[in-house]
C-alpha cells in the first residue's frame, strides 16, 4: 500500500472504500445490506465511530468518518470489516433464497487460499485505501462524490433518493442510519 493511503493521525477525518472481493455484487439483497448498516450503528454506539457519510453500493461501500473515544481509526475499520465479514458470509450460507449460494461461498474461499491473513472465506478486498480529509473543501468533495455514486450508476435521478445513503440526511430529512454528522 502507498504511504498515501495511510491511517497517520488517529484524529483525523478519513474517507475510505471497501469492495467485496472481485467486486462481487452482494448488497443486491436488503438483508445484507441491513447487516451493515446494523454493524455501522454498532460501531458508532460501543466502538466510537463518528460517521459523517456513507453509502452501499452493490459491491463496495463508501465511508467518511473518524474515531473518537482513544479508538485507532484503522484497527475501527478492521473490526467493522471482519465483524462483518464473518456475518456476511454465514448470512450467505444459511438464506434459503440464495441462488448464488455455492458460487458466491467458492469465490471467497479461493480469495481466502490467495490471502495469507484470512482462513476460510475472505469478503472483503483488502485496499481501503484511506484519505485523511484535511479540509472542508476536500470533505465536501467527498461527500459530494459519496452522494452522487448512485447517480453515476444509474440507480437514482437525485442522490437522496437512494435510501442507502447519508444523502437524506444532507438534505435535512431523517435517513437509515441515525447520528450522522451533517457538515454544512
Amino acid at each position: 500500500m502507498s504511504r498515501n493511503y495511510k491511517f497517520k493521525n488517529p484524529e483525523g477525518v478519513y474517507f475510505v472504500s471497501f469492495a467485496v472481493v472481485e467486486w462481487i455484487d452482494v448488497f443486491t439483497r436488503l438483508e445484507y445490506k441491513e447487516i451493515l448498516l446494523d454493524s455501522l450503528r454498532y460501531c458508532q454506539h460501543h466502538k466510537g465511530m463518528e460517521i459523517f457519510a456513507w453509502c452501499i453500493m452493490t459491491n463496495h461501500i463508501h465511508l467518511v468518518y473518524k474515531s473518537v473515544n482513544g479508538q485507532n481509526p484503522e484497527l475501527l475499520l478492521g473490526d467493522l470489516k471482519r465483524f462483518t465479514s464473518n456475518k456476511l458470509v454465514k448470512a450467505i450460507k444459511v438464506n434459503p433464497r440464495e441462488s448464488r449460494k455455492e458460487w458466491l461461498l467458492e469465490k471467497f474461499k479461493k480469495a481466502a487460499e490467495q490471502s495469507s491473513n484470512v482462513k476460510h472465506y475472505q469478503f472483503w478486498r483488502h485496499d481501503n485505501r484511506p484519505i485523511e480529509l484535511w479540509s472542508n473543501k476536500v470533505i465536501d468533495e467527498k461527500i459530494n462524490y459519496i452522494h452522487n455514486n448512485p447517480v453515476e450508476e444509474g440507480l437514482v435521478t437525485y442522490p437522496e433518493e437512494y435510501v442507502y445513503s447519508s444523502a437524506r440526511d444532507y438534505r435535512g430529512d431523517k435517513g437509515m442510519l441515525e447520528g450522522v454528522v451533517v457538515i454544512l
